[in-house]
């Protein structure tokens, strides 16, 4: 299957990183259910993917409200990352995502727009061997609010000296296509490897 892009004149392409670029949701599960059982707390698959694109500090903390734990959110992302870490070995490229990459590379300028951290965002990319087509990298660190709102790929739009509208944006969450919208910059749906 090849991705279908919309028809326009885009001066430059944004990408989301984890189930976009990166076929890492298994992954990111899998290390979400290793740190979590440590404090006994249950994260149902479906419930994962419904949450895709949510802070991970926001999705801790409405675990602990929906099974009266108190983990430490700190602690837990920690955790998290580590495991994560320790399955990049396993990760592997979103095809359709991945061509689109290299025909854009050197021709238009790009971007990934991502809510996870700068470590784990470079850290996916490098295992990918990707990590140098893109000209820019904005993570959770470099912005307050997350996706739906439109500030992260608005920060990447003016990084990359290009018009918001000019912008087409490849994301696999619900979340990250309203924050395009919000943007005012057209999208592609980027459907899960693995639950398309």
């Amino acid at each position: 299957m090849t991705l279908p892009l919309p028809s326009g004149d885009f001066q430059a392409y944004l990408f989301d990183c984890d189930g976009t670029i990166a076929d890492s949701m298994p992954l990111h599960y899998l290390a979400w259910k290793q740190a979590l059982d440590e404090w006994k707390c249950v994260f149902p698959e479906d419930l994962f993917y419904a949450w895709g694109g949510r802070p991970v500090a926001d999705i801790i903390v409405t675990l602990n409200e929906q099974q009266g734990l108190a983990m430490p959110i700190e602690a837990v992302t920690r955790r998290r990352e580590d495991h994560y870490l320790r399955l990049l070995p396993q990760l592997t490229a979103v095809p359709d995502v991945l061509r689109h990459i290299h025909d854009a590379h050197q021709r238009l300028p790009i971007a990934v727009v991502s809510g996870s951290t700068r470590e784990s965002v470079t850290a996916s990319l490098g295992t990918l061997d990707l990590l140098e087509k893109f000209d820019v990298l904005v993570c959770a660190e470099d912005y307050a609010k997350a996706k739906p709102d439109p500030e992260a790929f608005l920060l990447a739009a003016q990084l990359l000296h290009v018009e918001p509208s000019a912008c087409l944006v490849f994301e696999d969450t619900d979340l990250g296509i309203r924050a395009a919208t919000a943007a005012g910059m057209a999208s592609v749906r980027v459907p899960q490897p693995r639950r398309a």
